[in-house]
This record gives structure tokens, sequence and C-alpha cells, in this order.
């Protein structure tokens, strides 16, 4: 069994962050061959379902198992660290949020579709050192990602959708309702190398 949380510590000791999500991607991948050499690793693998064709960010492979793994990566402008990294303000963290539960959801679309006769999982996994992921858990307020929310110890699942009041520029692409089939506990972790996590923090939901 390849264990993903290991995975994402070591890649802290080598990796404390990224210059881009393509990056992230190829690095969690590079890590994962460096851990089990013998796996199967294909970057941006079609999967199809009864009704779509996906495209998965990291699939991993051996005789026992399959892994599905979606990767999403959010920053603050921060310039640190000695390779005289950039990283990118991206804001807009409600439609972040959305984008990470749509992951949960075309990864149970794929694993419920597999037939393949090995064991199928999926991980999304989110890695930010923006604290507005992790905070705000008062979801009564009336703000137009509420069921979006991805707090500490929130559950997420059923029916998720925005608020009647959300901006036609806010749902842009993101209109459709998403609903989960499974429940998953947020649990954020401290994404952290010996020396610093440098704010980081990941949250991995296993589907």
């Amino acid at each position: 069994m390849i264990d993903i949380t290991a995975i994402l510590n070591s890649l802290a000791e080598r990796r404390p962050f990224f210059h881009s999500e393509a990056d992230f991607q190829y690095a969690f991948a590079w890590e994962i061959n460096l851990a089990r050499p013998k796996v199967d690793i294909r970057l941006e693998y079609p999967e199809s379902t009864e009704n779509n064709r996906y495209h998965i960010d990291v699939r991993i492979e051996n005789k026992d198992e399959i892994i599905a793994v979606e990767l999403k990566y959010k920053t603050l402008s921060d310039p640190i660290g000695k390779e005289q990294y950039k990283l990118k303000s991206h804001g807009a963290q409600d439609q972040g949020r959305y984008d990470f539960i749509k992951d949960i959801q075309r990864l149970e679309h794929v694993v419920h579709a597999a037939e393949n006769g090995k064991e199928f999982t999926g991980y999304a996994i989110l890695l930010t050192n923006d604290s507005n992921y992790w905070k705000g858990n008062d979801i009564s307020k009336n703000t137009a990602d509420a069921a979006f929310k991805i707090y500490p110890g929130r559950i997420l699942n059923g029916h998720l959708n925005w608020t009647e009041n959300t901006s036609a520029g806010t749902k842009k692409n993101r209109e459709k309702e998403i609903e989960l089939k499974g429940s998953y506990k947020v649990e954020w972790k401290d994404y952290k190398s010996q020396e610093d996590n440098y704010g980081f923090r990941y949250l991995a939901i296993k589907v």
C-alpha cells in the first residue's frame, strides 16, 4: 500500500514549496517514484466513466492497487526561499473551495466506475499557505460559498451549492451544484520540513 501522507511528509523535506501547481504535480509524482520505483505513474491520465471522461492529475498503479490523485496548489504572493520563488496571489478562495470539492466529486465518479479487480482509491489534495482556506467556520453567515467551506472538523456531504445571491461572475463555469455520495471530514495538517513549514498546510480527502 502506498501511504500518501508519508509521501507528502517526505516531499516537504525536499520541496517546502513550489513555483506552480504543475511544479507541485511533477514533484509529487517524482517523490512516489523515489519511494516506490516499480510502480506505474502517469500524469494527466484519462479515466472514463459512464457519462464523462476525466483527466486525472496523477495516477499510480501497482499489482494490488490504483490511486487517482487530484492536486490543487493555492498561494499568497510571498517571495521566499533561496531559489527566488515568487508565489502568485491566487485569491478567489470561494472558487478555489468549489474547485477542490469538485475534485472530490470527480474522484467519486472515477472510483465508483472502476472495474479492474484492484483496490481503487482517490485522493483530493489541496496545499496552500492561504489561511483563508482553513478559517471561516461560521457557515451561518450568508456568504456565497457557505456550502463549500473547508474549515477543520467540517463534514462534506450531500448537495452543495452557491447561495441565491451569488454573482454570475463568481459562478462562471462553476454553476452546477456539487453532489457528494460519500461523507468526508476536513482535517488539515501542516506541510512541514524539519526547518519550517512556511505557513503551508494541506488537506487530503480520501475517496
